[in-house]
């Protein structure tokens, strides 16, 4: 197996060994590769060891890659996106839109949705830890902003996703998660199209599982130091 292979080979074995101690089936856990920055020759080595779901922070570089891998890789946009990008979005077919955090974004997907007659797959972003440098919905926020986004009829709420305190205090993690999980679970009950929570990265994906998420995004575990991106023309 190539370096990258191996790396997926072990997340693969640690989110089994958390998802037994969470007691859930890790078959139920969705990894996204993160590969923002990295070149499309090192993705598709991700690919070929099995690897289908993969994480962008920019739209540019997500439609440069789409175009070099095979058609069945599922692309996430987990970076904000700027509603200037939307209509790339929906053009080059995103399986995931992991980023919705204001009304003007989602006024703007179904906008775009309407005109090409498509419907986008979105998770709601939360600042849970209220950080300054983090976007996202704070608590307050939450029940009057998904009380507008349900009446948008092109877009699919599929979930919400959070970050994170950017602390090595374990405790403090788990409580940002735990609040995202109760957040979800209450949504869920409304939203019935819900089935992702979309939590946890390299350094505490495992925290994450352990708290209920089932969807986490790895990048530098997988693909190691990050590349400078080059200027995509």
């Amino acid at each position: 197996m190539t370096g990258i292979a191996e790396n997926i080979a072990r997340i693969r074995e640690e989110i089994e060994a958390y998802s037994i101690k969470a007691g859930v089936f890790a078959q139920g856990i969705e990894l996204v590769a993160v590969s923002k920055t990295i070149g499309a020759e090192r993705v598709k080595e991700a690919y070929d060891a099995g690897q289908r779901m993969f994480g962008e922070n920019r739209v540019q570089e997500y439609v440069e890659k789409s175009g070099k891998l095979p058609q069945d890789a599922k692309w996430n946009l987990i970076g904000q996106l700027q509603t200037n990008k939307v209509k790339y979005i929906m053009e080059n077919n995103a399986f995931l839109v992991h980023s919705l955090d204001r009304l003007s974004l989602a006024e703007e997907l179904q906008k775009q949705g309407e005109k090409k007659n498509r419907t986008t797959d979105v998770l709601v972003q939360l600042n849970i830890a209220e950080e300054q440098t983090k976007s996202g919905l704070l608590m307050g926020e939450v029940d009057a902003f998904f009380e507008k986004v349900t009446r948008m009829d092109r877009i699919r709420l599929k979930g919400i996703m959070t970050i994170g305190p950017n602390v090595s205090d374990e405790p403090a993690i788990r409580r940002v998660f735990a609040r995202a999980k109760q957040v979800y679970d209450r949504l869920r009950r409304e939203v019935k199209t819900f089935s992702y929570l979309s939590m946890g990265m390299s350094h505490d994906f495992g925290l994450a599982i352990l708290e209920g998420s089932n969807m986490v995004r790895v990048g530098t575990a997988i693909f190691g130091k990050r590349e400078m991106s080059a200027p995509l023309e």
